[in-house]
Parts: structure tokens; sequence; C-alpha cells
């Protein structure tokens, strides 16, 4: 069996104790370990509440934070793990703005900074490594400008340039982004990106970026998909807000006669967002005597007299003669002038060109245009109060029907060669059910429980005071302030007899019994009596003994 020996005090130390100075020393020493312990309860209770400064920083930027923090001499915690700064919550936004003047968090990419701390002597591919990664970080802060982001990274892949054309490469791109916790893009936002990233990058198409989120979701391919069927995100928008547009137009022009919440309308717009181009050329025939229009024409006439021998000797002259012609239109020549002159031959031949009508159309056909339009609208049963006061719902009657039909209609911009289609429906509207809430009862509440921590932290610390203001403090003080008092009157010397000195000691010690004082400090005032006059309390002693004899 193993004893252990515990350090006993040493006897100096114990005859230290014993003595009034060391007593009054270990009183003050205690009153003031009391009082520091008060001092630090009071001080927990006042301490600031601390609130995250920034958090899932970069070990350069938290780094950089710290140092700030310290020079602006601005307390401060970590938690999560060393992932968040906390600052007390007084001080959180007057500290961020300050930290904001200075540039901090600089966030995890670098920028064109890069490139103002070359170093001489560096290869150019280092040079282009560089360049590549300013563009990048330039481009993940340009992306997290976005509100719904919070944090971006784009890497750039960047062929080599090549003198010969089938040797040529197109850059590609692909770009990760953070997102808030419960947002999204939609996909015009996603275009945007592709789009804000091909425009910065020479020779980069928009089809080479790709955007996929925290999740893993690609991105690009819904904007891909939308510009396969033929629509992209500003079309398909411009389609919704058209829609709206009709729905809002159609009730609010029916909602001053059946009342608010009485009407619900929809409408589905058929647009032709196709770009046509088409030219034409078309001839006309003539039409009529004068509706062609001369472009030139030409004539020639010749004639023979008698029959003298001519033409051209030769081959040509053995050839039999040509038929002869008739002119389509002769002067009548009288018979008697024919008879004596001599056989004569004319010739006679005329050209006319008219113009040819030639009409040229070139036609091209807007984007956007509505192809059809269907629009459906219910409205509620109307509200009817009797005399006694009890609320009914009966229909419209058709000449109401027929009237709402037509406002309808002029609203929506109604055409019937377009093949526009409307439906309007009278009909009770079923009444939505209520959803009740329980409310949680009072000390299940936020602020009860936030009110009731604060409170009670308060009651803590008040209570903690007290206990040991009363249960320590309070004592010791009493103690020391007896120590430190002037020793109790010594009886009379003059005493003519032992007796007398016995009933002034007695009654010395039925006065000191009547104020409140412990075992020790009577044994201490029987001590310092028998110190300054041993010869009373010898006497006193001797007469107890002869009288229990």
């Amino acid at each position: 069996m193993e004893v252990t020996e515990t350090s006993a005090p040493t006897p100096a130390l114990v005859s230290f104790a014993q003595t009034p100075g060391g007593k009054n020393f270990f009183l003050m020493l205690g009153v003031a370990a009391v009082v520091a312990v008060m001092a630090g309860v009071w001080m927990w209770g006042q301490q600031p509440d601390y609130r995250v400064l920034f958090s899932n920083y970069s070990d350069r930027d938290g780094g950089a934070i710290i140092a700030s923090l310290q020079q602006m001499n601005v307390p401060y915690k970590f938690a999560e793990g060393g992932n968040a700064i906390l600052v007390p919550a007084a001080q959180v936004h007057d500290t961020r703005l300050k930290l904001a003047s200075q540039g901090l968090p600089k966030g995890g990419s670098v920028g064109f900074e890069l490139m103002e701390n070359q170093k001489l002597g560096v290869s150019q591919f280092l040079e282009q490594v560089n360049f590549q990664r300013a563009l990048e970080g330039e481009l993940a802060r340009s992306i997290q400008s976005i509100a719904a982001i919070q944090a971006a990274r784009v890497h750039l892949a960047m062929p080599k340039a090549s003198v010969f054309v089938r040797d040529q490469q197109k850059p590609t791109a692909s770009v990760l982004l953070n997102l808030h916790p419960g947002r999204g893009l939609d996909p015009q936002q996603v275009s945007a990106i592709v789009h804000l990233v091909a425009s910065s990058v020479p020779d980069l198409p928009t089809k080479n970026v790709t955007v996929v989120d925290q999740n893993g979701n690609l991105l690009s391919e819904n904007n891909k998909l939308a510009n396969s069927n033929g629509l992209d995100p500003t079309q398909l928008k411009y389609v919704q807000e058209l829609q709206q547009s009709i729905v809002k137009r159609i009730e609010s022009i029916i909602t001053p006669i059946v009342g608010a919440n009485n009407v619900r309308a929809e409408a589905t717009a058929d647009v032709d967002f196709s770009h046509t181009e088409q030219a034409a050329e078309t001839y006309t025939p003539n039409q009529g005597p004068n509706a062609a229009a001369v472009r030139s024409q030409q004539s020639s006439e010749s004639q023979n007299g008698g029959n003298t021998a001519s033409g051209v000797p030769g081959a040509l002259t053995n050839q039999p003669p040509a038929p002869a012609t008739a002119p389509l239109t002769a002067p009548a020549v009288p018979p008697a002038a024919n008879a004596g002159a001599a056989p004569t031959s004319s010739h006679k031949d005329m050209t006319v060109n008219y113009e040819v009508d030639k009409t040229v159309r070139y036609v091209q056909q807007p984007m956007g245009g509505l192809k059809r339009l269907s629009v459906a609208v219910v409205v509620n049963y109307r509200k009817e109060v009797d005399k006694n006061g009890k609320v009914s719902m009966k229909p419209l009657s058709e000449q109401e029907k027929s009237q709402i039909t037509d406002l309808v209609k002029e609203a929506m911009g109604y055409s019937k060669e377009r093949g526009d289609s409307l439906n309007v429906v009278n009909s009770p509207f079923a009444g939505a059910e209520k959803e009740i809430i329980e409310e949680p009862p009072i000390w299940k509440r936020p602020e009860t429980i936030q009110t009731a921590m604060g409170m009670g932290k308060y009651l803590l610390i008040g209570v903690a005071l007290l206990y040991l203001f009363f249960g320590f403090l309070k004592p010791l003080l009493t103690r020391v302030k007896h120590n430190i008092s002037p020793p109790p009157p010594l009886p009379a010397p003059e005493a003519e007899d032992e007796e007398d000195a016995l009933v002034q000691i007695s009654h010395e010690a039925e006065n000191a019994a009547e104020k409140p004082r412990n075992f020790q400090n009577n044994l201490e005032h029987a001590k310092e009596l028998a110190r300054q006059d041993p010869r009373i309390v010898a006497n006193v002693v001797k007469n107890w003994v002869s009288k229990n004899e």
C-alpha cells in the first residue's frame, strides 16, 4: 500500500499565521481574492456580443485582415475552426468599411496587379502564364460582381498560335460558380456570363465556354438547348412579358366590373421569330393596243423599175427567182396609168422593239410577329346581399357575359383572321382554405428566448456577486475589523483581593460573551490577559481548582 505524504506547512509559516499580523495578512489576502473574483464575474457579464466579420476567406486575406484589426485595436476572435473572424457586434459595419477602403478581402484570385511585380530575366513562357493567370483573375472578379454569385473561378485553355490555318485551334474556357444559398441564375444571366468571357478572350466562340455551378450542374447546356429550339433567353423573356401584359390588361379592365379577386386570366401567345427575306421579279403581259411602250423602231424600203437586166454575174444568176409576194397594203393605181408604165418591184422592212413589264420586289418580314393568341378568362359569381343581410352567389346574366367577352376581345386585340381564340367562363370560385398556423408558446419564441438569456445572464451575475459578498467578503471584513480594534480594557490592578479580581474577570467574560465572538477570538482574548497580568490569571485558576476540590 503506497502512502502519499503531503507537504506540511513550515513552522515559521504556522507561527506567522498565528500572530495577529499574520492573521491580518491572510485575511486581507482573502479579501483581495474575493474582490478579484467578483471583478472577474462583473467583467464577464460586460463582455460584448461578437458577430461574424468575414468567413470563407483565403489564408492570405486572413493574415492581412488580422494585421489590420491589430493596427485598429479592434478585438477579434475565431470561430468555425478558424474559417470565420468575429468582432464586437457594435463594430462590425465600421470595421468592414475600413477594411474595404484598404482593399480587403482581395479574394483568392489575382488580377493584372500580378504584372506589376515582373522580375528581370523572366522567360516568354512565364510571361504568358502570368498574363493568363491575371486574365483569369480579372474575369473571376467581374463574374463575382453579380449578386447571386458568391465566388467564381475561370480556367482558360489558350492554344499556341500557328502559321498554318489547318493547325489553328480556338481557345476554350471553363467557369465554376459558387452561388449564394437559395439563389440561382436564369438562362439569360448564364448567357450573359458566356458572352462576357467570350468577349474578353480573342477568338473565343461562345460555344467553347462551359459554365458549371458548385453542385456540378451544367448551366450552359440549357442555353444551348434553347438556341437549338430557335429561341434564346431574350426571346423567351419577350414571350413571357407579352403574355403577362395581355393578362394584366384583361384583369385591369374587368376588375372594376366584377370586383377584386373575382377574375382570373391566362394568355398563350404564339410568336413567330423567323427572319424572312424575299426577292421576286414579275413579268406582266401587255394589256390593250396602247398598253405597250415602243422602245425602238427601224424600217427600210427599196424599189426596182422595168425589165432591165440586173444582178451579179455568176452562180446567183442561175438560181430561180424568189416567189413573188404581194404587199399587205398597196396604194390603188388606176388601170390607165399602169398600162403604159414599165413593170416595177418594191421591198419594205420594219423592226419595232417594245418594253416588257418587270416588277422587282424585296420583302423583309420583321421578327416577333404574333401568329396566334389564345386567352382563357374565369369570372366569379356575383355576390348579392338580401334585405336580411344574407349573402348569396348568383351567376352573371347573358348580357353581362357578352359585355365582358367584348371587353376582353378589345383588351387582348382579338383577330379572327389570325385565328385567335377566347373562352370566358362564369363559375363560382372555391374559397381558399386559410392555413392555420399555430403560434408557438411564448417560451418557444425566439425573442422570448433571447430576452430570457439576457436576463438570466445578468441574474446569474447578480446572484454570484451577492453570494461572494455575503458569503466571503463580509465575514472576512468583519474579522479584519475585530482584529484591528483595540484590546478590551484590563481588570483594575487595585482590586483588594482575589475575589474582586475574579468578579471583574467574570464580568469581563460576560461582557465578552455578549458580543458575537467565536472560539478563536475568545482564546486570543484569554491569552492577551495572561500576557498582560499573569498573577491575576494564576489566582483565578487556583480559585477554580480549590472550588472544584
